[in-house]
């Protein structure tokens, strides 16, 4: 408690601890929603589609991150451990589903398997079939949800798995030879328990990303809470109910982090130095080589391609009604706000971050921890968080603006652009917070400690020392806001202004009133913007294995 007294007198911890508590308080709103009474609509939620939401929300996080699991380090193992004809091709083809949000897969294969789609169509005229002469999978169904999913998830278990088997070494595979264990039993043994750490931090984040679904969950008629907290508070009007259902969601999502942790609470595993000597990787050739190219073709085809080549025809065959004035409006309302998040956010890792390193005080890191669960925390829930204050905020400068000069001034928080930005700041903070320190972790201090002795002070320090050689890193974080915050759909659709839209939320608008073709231009253009960091992050991953080897 001294600790935190002593920051608030601090004048520049004061100043980032209010701001810590700005950036927290909509995950507090959300837990003391439960201070209020239980509301009838509550009682009617139990007892008719509560459980539904539990139940589905569970199926779908699970079914997930084991089909994320299951593609991701198959693909890692064999791309780490094997040579084969186009095994550099796939380093970086097999992270391009990172690209694709999961709402804009989920719209293009409905497209592609749909009654009226190439696939079935493609059946009725070589078999002869008629309407009611054979049964098609429904693709728009939990099963559906779970497999478009985890066809673009996968590559948070690839990243990290691929990274952990790089880097053992040839000493584990001579030490299981010399015992007598064969090479499936030091798959299953040795190499799959040394990557578990990876593996299950990579499944977690598939597992929470599908529970903060909203697009793809929607569009397939999947009740999930994501769903229900949308229409208890757009469709029953009942905001404290919708904050009640969000803590439910938050809790989930906390209980999948701290299994993460708990799996590997005895786990240690203990780097072996730049010089040691990694596995060579076994060169195949005949039929087993066809094999593995097939099996590492898979994923980034029903991933990115598939749907790609789906969205570049749609494009085409729309592109001159599409790409009009409003059109243009979108891409302007959508980078401008992009770009404006990623200004902020990047500004508020820098100041967390540096300040951090030079007061290193328990207070500054816990704090800094507090606001980096924001990204583990579903964008409905914290959308509705910001609004439950900010709509307080709005209502209580509305009565004194009433009752002092007999006017209103209308929604200035929860109705403009504010919200959003706040919103943005919150989910995306710990993305860029994890670059910049990244960045700074590799100045050494001596430098600080050279600029200080000679009586700069550390605002001077940061901005003529620290910033330039940081140019990388924060244009990295930047970059990575920048496209999350352009693919955010949940919390763009609950605190958008009146009469502003985004791609992502003009593509989900046109793909709900079944006019699939016409979401297509806008979709196709978030794509393609989501594959700069997906570059980005190919670079880093073959930059650190190469420096492993």
């Amino acid at each position: 408690m001294k600790s935190y007294l002593r920051a608030l007198l601090d004048p520049w911890q004061g100043a980032l601890l209010l701001l810590g508590v700005l950036l927290s308080l909509p995950v507090v709103v959300i837990f003391t929603s439960w201070i209020y009474p239980q509301s009838e609509l509550w009682q009617h939620l139990m007892t008719t589609v509560l459980q539904d939401y539990v139940v589905n929300s569970l199926l779908l996080a699970c079914g997930v991150g084991v089909g994320s699991l299951l593609i991701g380090t198959t693909v890692a193992y064999v791309i780490s451990r094997y040579d084969f004809t186009g095994r550099k091709l796939f380093r970086w083809l097999t992270l391009l589903p990172l690209a694709m949000p999961a709402y804009i897969i989920a719209y293009t294969y409905t497209g592609i398997l749909d009654f009226s789609g190439p696939v079935q169509t493609l059946l009725r005229d070589t078999f002869g079939w008629g309407y009611g002469d054979y049964t098609f999978p429904d693709i728009r169904s939990l099963t559906g949800a779970i497999i478009v999913m985890s066809l673009v998830l996968y590559p948070y278990v690839y990243m990290l798995a691929r990274t952990a088997f790089s880097e053992q070494p040839i000493s584990l595979v001579e030490a299981s030879q010399t015992m007598g264990i064969s090479k499936f039993g030091y798959l299953t043994r040795v190499s799959l328990p040394l990557a578990r750490p990876a593996l299950f931090t990579g499944t977690a984040l598939a597992m929470m990303e599908a529970l903060a679904d909203y697009g793809t969950v929607q569009y397939f008629g999947v009740s999930t809470f994501t769903t229900g907290i949308f229409r208890t508070w757009f469709g029953l009007g009942n905001g404290i109910a919708a904050a009640q259902l969000s803590s439910l969601l938050c809790s989930f999502v906390l209980i999948v982090l701290l299994f993460e942790k708990w799996s590997r609470r005895h786990i240690k595993y203990y780097h072996q130095g730049q010089n040691h000597k990694v596995q060579k990787r076994k060169q195949l050739s005949g039929g087993w080589a066809v094999f593995v190219f097939i099996l590492c073709l898979l994923p980034p085809l029903l991933g990115f391609i598939v749907p790609v080549i789906q969205l570049l025809y749609w494009t085409w065959l729309t592109l001159q009604q599409n790409i009009d004035v409003q059109f243009i409006e979108l891409i302007i309302n959508s980078f401008g706000l992009a770009l404006s998040a990623a200004i902020i956010v990047v500004m508020l890792a820098l100041l967390f971050s540096y300040t951090r390193r030079i007061k290193n005080s328990k207070v500054i890191n816990s704090l800094e921890q507090a606001v980096s669960l924001g990204y583990a925390i579903p964008g409905t829930v914290i959308a509705v968080g910001v609004l439950v204050p900010l709509s307080w905020a709005d209502n209580t400068a509305n009565l004194i603006s009433e009752s002092w000069f007999d006017t209103t001034v209308g929604l200035i928080f929860s109705g403009t652009l504010f919200a959003l930005l706040l919103a943005y700041s919150i989910r995306f903070l710990s993305v860029a917070i994890h670059n910049v320190e990244a960045g700074l972790s590799r100045i050494t201090p001596d430098m600080d400690n050279a600029a200080r002795s000679l009586g700069a002070p550390p605002k001077r320090v940061l901005k003529e020392i620290h910033i330039p050689l940081l140019k990388t890193s924060v244009l990295s974080a930047a970059l990575l806001v920048f496209v999350d915050v352009l693919k955010e759909l949940p919390a763009t659709l609950i605190l958008r202004p009146f009469n502003f839209n985004t791609l992502a939320v003009r593509s989900f608008e046109l793909a709900s009133d079944e006019r699939l073709v016409d979401a297509a231009t806008p979709a196709l253009a978030i794509v393609l913007v989501g594959l700069l960091p997906v570059i980005l992050i190919t670079h880093a991953i073959d930059k650190t294995i190469k420096g492993k080897s």
